[in-house]
């Protein structure tokens, strides 16, 4: 597993697994399968419900604390009660700390994520977080961030994929080390990406399937992704993109289709 090395000096792998919409009730069961096709990094986020499902399939592995990356958010109606947000997380996964804790949305008519950073920034002093970071802060957001942070977030996770690349938040965040983690990285189905010829045709050249192209798209740019699913055959064929590598004129052709593509909610439309 190719592990991407943050701005405060710790690692996390490049590919992992996420369980967002993931039932409660199977959640184990999934991470379980996850975790036993190799994966080794498992985002999740207290809006999901299913933080509880995540910690018994971690206990039930048996795979030492210190070969997993565990991500949890801090959702938008936390903002002002962080700590406490955080040690709940932390209960229902059964530890004592997560490799990552993001603040899930900026809720801009709240107007609290600066506070709500500071206090991930207490988090981490606390040792109850290795690394913080945000989630869906368009450019804006992090402008305003930026000069009242005592910490760079570690991560922006945001929506991005080959119709939706946020560049003006991606060069920012480049300005600042700070790595970006693509969520919906193949469009969340709501487009047809898999059936164009810029995917499909290095999928045939390369003996491999759409979405592997997609991933390897990803991977190659930098991003750090963690696709869903509850299907341990595609867990594991989302796995196994390691072993390729797209051509510079491959990963052009994918890159122009840039455009404007968003699939989800928009961060000042969404608290």
């Amino acid at each position: 597993m190719q592990q991407v090395r943050l701005n405060d000096g710790n690692t996390i792998p490049q590919l992992g697994f996420g369980v967002f919409k993931v039932d409660p009730a199977k959640t184990e069961r999934i991470v379980s399968d996850a975790l036993q096709v190799g994966y080794r990094h498992i985002d999740t986020a207290a809006i999901y419900r299913n933080e509880e499902g995540v910690g018994k399939a971690i206990a039930a592995s048996g795979i030492p604390r210190d070969e997993l990356f565990i991500t949890t958010k801090l959702w938008n109606d936390r903002h002002g009660d962080a700590d406490r947000a955080v040690e709940e997380s932390l209960e229902k996964l059964g530890l004592d700390r997560v490799d990552l804790y993001l603040v899930h949305w900026p809720a801009p008519k709240q107007n609290r994520f600066i506070e709500a950073w500071h206090a991930l920034e207490g988090i981490r002093e606390r040792g109850l977080a290795t690394s913080i970071g945000v989630s869906n802060f368009a450019k804006h957001y992090l402008e305003r961030l930026l000069p009242e942070a005592s910490t760079v977030p570690a991560v922006n996770q945001i929506e991005l994929h080959p119709y939706y690349q946020q560049r003006e938040t991606t060069e920012l965040a480049a300005a600042h080390n700070i790595r970006i983690e693509a969520w919906g990285p193949l469009g969340q189905g709501k487009y047809p990406l898999l059936e164009l010829d810029e995917i499909t045709g290095p999928a045939a050249a390369h003996g491999k399937t759409p979405a592997q192209v997609v991933l390897r798209w990803h991977l190659q740019l930098g991003h750090i992704v963690f696709p869903k699913t509850v299907s341990r055959e595609r867990m594991a064929e989302n796995f196994n993109v390691f072993d390729f590598e797209l051509s510079d004129d491959e990963l052009a052709a994918i890159t122009a289709l840039e455009r404007g593509g968003r699939v989800s909610e928009h961060p000042d439309d969404f608290d």
